[in-house]
């Protein structure tokens, strides 16, 4: 295993690299602030959560590691990949050989809102966004410029309410959840939480979108999750499982 000072050089890179933090002046209209806070979406980037997120993330990883918190690590709505590279990037560094990385989405963009089962989600455009369709071969080539695609990467195609429900998941320690919808939300959430190992971390990448934080409000008033939501940056939130 690297020594830790070459481990954190590495993690560090790693995400630079993710951000593309290293060539910010080269890409049309991003700025520092934007991109740390991750309010924009990067042309070139391999991630759009911003440094912010991209530290916590770093952060509840060592701490579920330090705290010997059983589960894997997934998320769902990757678009280019970079959040569940890094993931699988901290596991290599760490020699962590017995956690897999979960690589959740449809690999064709958002869902059309269904007003019916999920009025929340009424007047959603995240569908028309061709911006946010990426696919599978896209993102695999993107884990393999990384020399981060191996048998630790699993991959669930299609729409979380699929694909969710019979995922051969045994335990979660880290639960990303980037779906910026309340159906994908609520999928999400209902299908994953039960498997979050006490001790682990529920991360909401998309709070501050109205649909998100609707159906995470929903979720945590219907199982009685009184765990507090604690600020990432001005998007994103987290918190930690306490109680089965």
């Amino acid at each position: 295993m690297p020594s830790d000072t070459a481990k954190e050089l590495y993690l560090e890179l790693l995400k630079k690299t993710i951000l593309f933090e290293l060539w910010l002046e080269h890409e049309p209209g991003a700025t520092v602030e934007n991109r740390r806070q991750g309010l924009d979406w990067p042309m070139i980037a391999h991630s759009m959560i911003g440094r912010l997120r991209m530290d916590s993330l770093h952060q509840q990883m060592d701490s579920v590691l330090a705290d010997n918190i059983e589960g894997d690590f997934i998320e769902t709505g990757v678009w280019r990949g970079g959040a569940c590279i890094f993931m699988r990037g901290f596991l290599k560094a760490n020699g962590v050989k017995d956690r897999r990385v979960w690589v959740a989405d449809s690999f064709e963009g958002l869902p059309a809102p269904d007003e019916a089962r999920y009025p929340v989600d009424k007047g959603s455009i995240f569908h028309e966004q061709e911006f946010l369709k990426v696919s599978l071969s896209d993102v695999t080539q993107n884990f393999q410029r990384y020399d981060l695609l191996d048998d630790q990467v699993r991959f669930l195609k299609g729409w979380f309410e699929d694909t969710l429900p019979t995922a051969p998941i045994e335990k979660i320690a880290i639960a990303r959840l980037d779906g910026d919808m309340y159906s994908s939300t609520m999928d999400s959430l209902t299908n994953l939480y039960p498997k979050v190992s006490v001790g682990g971390y529920v991360i909401i990448d998309d709070y501050s979108i109205g649909y998100c934080s609707a159906a995470v409000h929903d979720y945590r008033k219907a199982h009685n999750i009184e765990d507090p939501l604690i600020p990432i940056d001005t998007t994103g939130v987290y918190w930690r499982k306490t109680k089965p």
